[in-house]
């Protein structure tokens, strides 16, 4: 059930509340004689003035005050039962409906519950001073703790989505600024480092040229080569930058492509192994393994000096099996390590390492100075 800002409620069941007292006080004077029932009108009077002052006031309703307008309004009602007559009958109908209408807003099933059994119980015992309430009390009362109870499972139901909806802002802020370190890093690392190379050599170009016209133009030879090849390294930066073409049905024949598209930007050979048959794995740990596997590849480009680089993806009982050998240089350390001692020891890429304890991976490198390196990664699959 959907109720306006909960904020309106409290002005609009106040008003209500007045214009109910006032109904019942101006028809109580018209059928009954006041003189003849003392109490019942001054039990009016007082509640007229406490609706009137409770509107006026206005603020929201909560807590033992809240608690106790609810009570006051079912004293009330039991008080309109006792003294009625038929011809308040649809008056009385209309404030048992308001009745339920605020435990519901402002109670909670238990507290409709209470109210329900005691004005069955009162009327039972007092036979609803001989108007026919019965089924109305009932039947409303229930069909307001039915509503009660299904409001109060969307209440839980909205805490807990938005629970896991900060939660999932919180990891998607992680994820952003893990990123973000990662790019700086790689263009720190790659591009920029590269450029600060080539600004270096034009000084030393720029000098040379003032001693030694014909030696300058060999050294600008070999800064143009250095240009294109800075040039083939951002383009490779820039397409690890772009979003991963994730076919989630078929998470090796993407995988296919990716290492395609890095032998045509790269020029360096690439041997593709894998079945094309369905992994199973999350939209999100897809985009993570692909990334991982573009990460790779650009650092064999980048680092290696690789001729060639063999790629093998396979789906097996302990979970997704994923190589990557090239026969470049190697990393400047011999063996084979795991993830963790990776970690402990400080080698290996950052940016792989990361994205292993992200997919709860293990994670193989082997480096072979001057043979080249593997790195081997095998995800757990759900």
């Amino acid at each position: 059930m959907i109720f306006p800002p909960k904020f309106v409620w409290p002005k609009h069941v106040s008003w209500a509340r007045v214009l109910l007292a006032a109904a019942a006080m101006a028809l109580s004077y018209v059928y009954l004689q006041p003189a003849g029932y003392p109490l019942y009108f001054a039990v009016m009077a007082v509640y007229l003035a406490y609706a009137v002052a409770v509107a006026v006031r206005g603020g929201g309703r909560g807590g033992v005050l809240g608690m106790l307008a609810l009570f006051g309004d079912t004293v009330f009602f039991l008080v309109l039962v006792s003294y009625g007559s038929e011809r308040l009958l649809w008056l009385i109908s209309i404030y048992f409906l308001f009745l339920m209408t605020e435990a519901l807003v402002f109670g909670t099933p238990v507290e409709v519950g209470v109210i329900v059994v005691v004005c069955t119980t009162f009327g039972t015992v007092l036979r609803f001073g001989g108007l026919p309430l019965e089924r109305t009390v009932i039947v409303g009362g229930a069909l307001a703790w039915g509503f009660a109870a299904t409001k109060r499972r969307q209440t839980a139901e909205i805490a807990r989505l938005t629970l896991q909806l900060a939660e999932a802002r919180k990891a998607a802020e992680k994820a952003a600024e893990q990123e973000r370190v990662r790019i700086a890093s790689d263009f720190h690392d790659g591009p920029l480092q590269s450029f600060i190379s080539l600004q270096m050599r034009l000084e030393i170009l720029r000098k040379l040229l003032d001693r030694d016209i014909n030696a300058g133009l060999q050294d600008l030879k070999q800064l143009q080569a250095l240009a294109q090849s800075q040039i083939r390294d951002l383009r490779s930066f820039l397409h690890s930058m772009r979003p991963v073409d994730v076919d989630g049905a078929n998470l090796v024949a993407t995988a296919r492509r990716a290492a395609e598209s890095f032998q045509k930007e790269s020029g360096i050979p690439v041997t593709f192994l894998g079945t094309n048959t369905p992994v199973g794995l999350p939209p999100e740990m897809t985009m993570e393994v692909l990334q991982m596997l573009r990460e790779a590849l650009h650092n064999v480009q980048k680092h290696a000096g690789a001729s060639r680089v063999a790629v093998a993806m396979e789906r097996t009982d302990r979970g997704l099996e994923i190589s990557i050998d090239d026969n470049g240089h190697g990393f400047g350390f011999a063996g084979t390590y795991s993830l963790e001692e990776l970690e402990l020891l400080r080698l290996g890429p950052a940016s792989l390492k990361r994205r292993a304890r992200s997919l709860g991976a293990d994670l193989v490198l082997e480096s072979r100075p001057g043979r080249g390196a593997g790195i081997k990664v095998r995800i757990p699959l759900p």
